[in-house]
């Protein structure tokens, strides 16, 4: 594992009026690490990978990519330094294909001019053969290749969040921020995510920041975990330090899920 740090966040605070979301937050993730971020619900979770990928504004703090700072760059200059996400609530495009919403994801590696793309010859033609080649090795990875011509929308939900994470895989991401990557799903879905997410670490040498209320999941497959209360970090370490932690426990895993995990 390397020892270089991929992402920085510095005294995060983030209010709207009279109600702060996020008050000091601070952490940082190895390249090549999982990092789980867990806590109650509005615990500030969200908001803080909100303000990762710029879709929200702090007031406070910043955050760094291989020590450049992007705090408040427009979310489409994030993405282009590296950083893609999903959403809880899954954000694809249903009348259209699998391999089109893998496709729309690749929009800005595009150069060819709207008169090469609309007469489709020379560059328009090459990038649209080499963006169609990495979509091929999305779908090959995620096992999506008898779903690849499917409209999104007549899929099952379980499939729909893999289509999510390709999606995400198609920005060519060094940072890949998941919100609740396996809500909704059975034990065979969250599994088989489980896996993937190992994958993409592992293979594809992504840096992964992760939000799970699976807290199984969460132990099984991350090297280090923040718990955010009320807007406010209250821990951070190993999971195995984490599940003893008497503060989380009172704050959130509770004396039975603690001997759960």
């Amino acid at each position: 594992m390397a020892d270089s740090v991929e992402l920085k966040v510095e005294g995060l605070g983030l209010s709207f009026g009279g109600i702060q979301a996020l008050a000091d937050i601070s952490f940082q993730v190895k390249t090549g690490q999982i990092v789980s971020i867990i806590g109650p619900n509005g615990a500030g979770k969200t908001s803080t990978l909100n303000c990762i990928s710029g879709f929200y504004r702090p007031q406070k703090g910043d955050v760094y990519v291989r020590d450049r700072k992007i705090t408040r760059m427009p979310p489409d200059r994030v993405a282009r330094l590296g950083i893609s996400r999903t959403f809880q609530n899954i954000q694809l495009y249903a009348g259209l294909s699998v391999v089109d919403n893998l496709m729309s994801a690749r929009h800005f590696f595009m150069k060819a001019t709207w008169f090469e793309s609309g007469i489709f010859y020379g560059r328009a033609h090459r990038e649209e053969v080499n963006h169609r080649w990495k979509v091929e090795e999305i779908i090959d990875f995620l096992d999506l290749q008898k779903y690849r011509k499917a409209i999104v929308g007549t899929l099952p939900y379980g499939i729909r969040k893999r289509i999510d994470l390709g999606r995400a895989l198609s920005q060519e991401p060094r940072v890949l921020l998941l919100d609740e990557p396996m809500a909704g799903m059975n034990m065979e879905e969250k599994e088989d995510m489980a896996r993937f997410i190992l994958d993409v670490q592992e293979e594809k040498g992504i840096t992964i920041v992760l939000i799970e209320h699976d807290m199984g999941v969460v132990m099984d497959i991350t090297d280090n975990v923040v718990v955010l209360d009320f807007g406010r970090k209250i821990a951070e370490g190993p999971p195995e330090a984490i599940k003893k932690d008497q503060v989380v426990i009172k704050a959130y895993l509770g004396e039975q899920e603690t001997a759960a995990v």
